[in-house]
């Protein structure tokens, strides 16, 4: 059974690296420059201040993250070797116990993403033609209807 915890400073390395191997893996279509700006901004600034909630998997090892703005998921992340076994639906499932009226954005062109929320309860409400730092990559704006 996967467990969830509140992250520390000392979690935010393996958080990071996380998210570095979920970007490559699902990714592609952003530019190396891009890539390379964004991860900067991760690393530096966006977890090292974000709450981070943590999935472990049974055996004690941090899998994924979720970060949340109230009703807001700003990052979920689940390490791409432990896809498929339902650490991303027990994030979701504890950011849905956090705040039952969640909202979340998603790349549009990253296809695992759409269907991830869309089984899990979500609907897509608007679109943006690119993302919230102005580069070309829509974002599909979701929220929770169960």
């Amino acid at each position: 059974m996967p467990r969830i915890r509140l992250g520390t400073k000392a979690d935010v390395p393996r958080a990071l690296a996380i998210w570095r191997a979920a970007v490559d893996a699902t990714h592609g279509f952003l530019s190396a420059e891009h890539r390379a700006e964004i991860d900067t901004m991760v690393a530096e600034q966006f977890l090292p201040q974000a709450p981070l909630w943590l999935v472990e998997d049974n055996a004690g090892v941090v899998q994924g993250f979720l970060a949340m703005d109230g009703a807001m998921i700003d990052a979920l992340f689940v390490d791409p070797a432990a896809h498929g076994r339902g650490l991303g639906s027990a994030l979701v499932a504890h950011a849905l116990s956090l705040s039952p009226d969640l909202l979340v954005d998603a790349n549009e062109q990253a296809d695992n993403a759409l269907p991830f929320y869309i089984a899990r309860g979500f609907e897509v409400i608007g679109r943006s033609e690119s993302d919230p730092a102005g580069r070309p990559y829509p974002i599909l704006h979701l929220r929770y209807v169960g």
